[in-house]
């Protein structure tokens, strides 16, 4: 039996990069304050919850990166696609991406529910801290495919150039999420007060029901919609695209996360102090350069569309001045944090020692995050036109090579703690930062295609 005829849907808008930063920029606010919420919540509860979830939270964030292998290279190659007015191919790369993330999903879920507590007994916890940390992964590790489906169902959606909409599943994520955190963190609405657990329990709601509605939406956004057939149907063409820009995206982005492993590790042995300092560090840190990252995700669309479209030199254009932006911004917010830094830090906690600790860590943010903004821009306009493996020498050459020996240095040699921990960061943020702008600039970039010049140039046209 011939499978049933795919449906038209709307044509996606024309694509302007404030139209789709804006709601991006939304999105990852309203992620953010979801983990935010989660820290000012449990720091409700003990100061030792903060960091167990804080440490679960590394590992997690380990895994969504190697499941975000699928969801980096689809988005890209479904933005060449698109923008080569080949929608038909974009719609069987979405649905295999879709199954590919599912089975990765279920892998990397099965493997942190059953050796969960065997990767927690080599991170140096002890007491209170090792024992939230056991109930926290159990179940937001067991549940965390869920999270592998929402990234790419999420990323296509924005690749699409509804941007808007899946800030408003987002939207309504959080605050069931924060209603959720309320009731089983602790214990109103007549239910149990679970602590650590209900945190990882209302995570997991909250995602279930998100994941519903975004795939509702995919089908709705799609010019050309999936059929059954196309998420079972294993192109190697389509995977080898796929991976050629997501694996090395995915492992740039695991070799950050697992040195930030192994700094934490460094922070393990500076005490509970340091270990609560460094996370509400962080808390506050991720909204300064939270504009940079999301103007250098609208541009990885529009950049991934103009290099589909056979158009260069727009899409040269549009990555240095979105890079103006970026870093103009990121200093402005950051100058802001600086002089708030007192009572931000208040909001997490009274004690004395953390809120010092954590109030000169900020004020290295300035180094730190003016740096992190050249990378957040151009590693994703790299990726976008198809030159992903560069990013990936450069970044084990400057986070393993450089930043984790200067971390070492800084805090066991010289005895700069916490602070030396953040300058060698900055250093790395800097130096892979300056390489990708001088890569830019010497567009080695338009060689990377992904989309052969022969499909591009029946539909060239179509990008203006």
């Amino acid at each position: 039996m011939d499978a049933p005829p795919r449906t038209a849907a709307p044509a996606p808008p024309a694509l302007g990069l404030f139209r789709l930063t804006w709601p991006i920029f939304l999105e990852l606010l309203l992620f953010m304050l979801m983990g935010t919420s989660d820290t000012l919540m449990l720091s409700g509860v003990s100061d030792e919850a903060v960091s167990a979830v804080g440490v679960v939270n590394q590992y997690i964030s380990l895994c969504i990166l190697i499941m975000n292998v699928v969801s980096h290279g689809s988005s890209i190659v479904v933005a060449q696609y698109l923008g080569a007015g080949r929608s038909p191919e974009a719609a069987r790369i979405s649905a295999l991406a879709i199954t590919m993330n599912l089975l990765l999903g279920v892998v990397v879920s099965a493997v942190l529910l059953l050796l969960g507590d065997l990767i927690l007994s080599h991170m140096n916890l002890q007491g209170a801290v090792l024992g939230h940390a056991r109930a926290y992964i159990r179940i937001a590790g067991g549940f965390i495919f869920l999270q592998a489906l929402i990234n790419v169902i999420s990323a296509l959606i924005r690749t699409y150039g509804f941007t808007r909409q899946s800030m408003y599943v987002s939207l309504g994520m959080n605050v069931l999420h924060v209603v959720c955190n309320y009731a089983l963190i602790f214990g109103h609405f007549g239910l149990p007060r679970l602590g650590v657990t209900g945190a990882a329990v209302s995570t997991g709601v909250s995602r279930a029901t998100a994941l519903v509605v975004f795939v509702w939406m995919l089908y709705r956004v799609m010019d050309v919609r999936m059929v059954a057939r196309d998420y079972v149907t294993f192109s190697r063409e389509y995977i080898r695209k796929i991976l050629r820009v997501g694996v090395p995206a995915a492992v740039e982005q695991l070799t950050y996360h697992s040195c930030q492993t192994v700094f934490l590790y460094y922070v393990t042995f500076l005490g509970p102090t340091a270990l609560a300092s460094r996370q509400y560090a962080m808390a506050i840190s991720q909204y300064v350069f939270l504009f940079s990252l999301a103007i250098g995700m609208g541009t990885a669309i529009v950049v991934g569309r103009m290099v589909g479209a056979l158009r260069p030199d727009d899409a040269y254009r549009r990555a240095l001045e979105s890079l103006k932006w970026a870093v103009a911004i990121t200093v402005l917010v950051d100058l802001l944090v600086i002089l708030l830094r007192l009572p931000l830090v208040g909001l997490f906690t009274a004690n004395a020692d953390i809120l010092q600790l954590t109030s000169r860590v900020i004020l290295l943010s300035l180094l730190l995050e003016s740096g992190r903004s050249f990378n957040l821009v151009l590693v994703n306009a790299l990726r976008a036109a198809g030159d992903a493996q560069f990013t990936v020498y450069m970044a084990f050459t400057s986070m393993v090579c450089m930043s984790l020996p200067l971390g070492y240095l800084l805090v066991f040699r010289l005895e700069w703690g916490l602070p030396g921990i953040w300058l060698a960061i900055a250093a790395d943020e800097w130096m892979r930062g300056l390489v990708f702008w001088y890569r830019w600039k010497s567009r080695a970039w338009e060689r990377q295609s992904l989309v052969a010049p022969e499909e591009q140039g029946v539909t060239a046209a179509l990008g203006g």
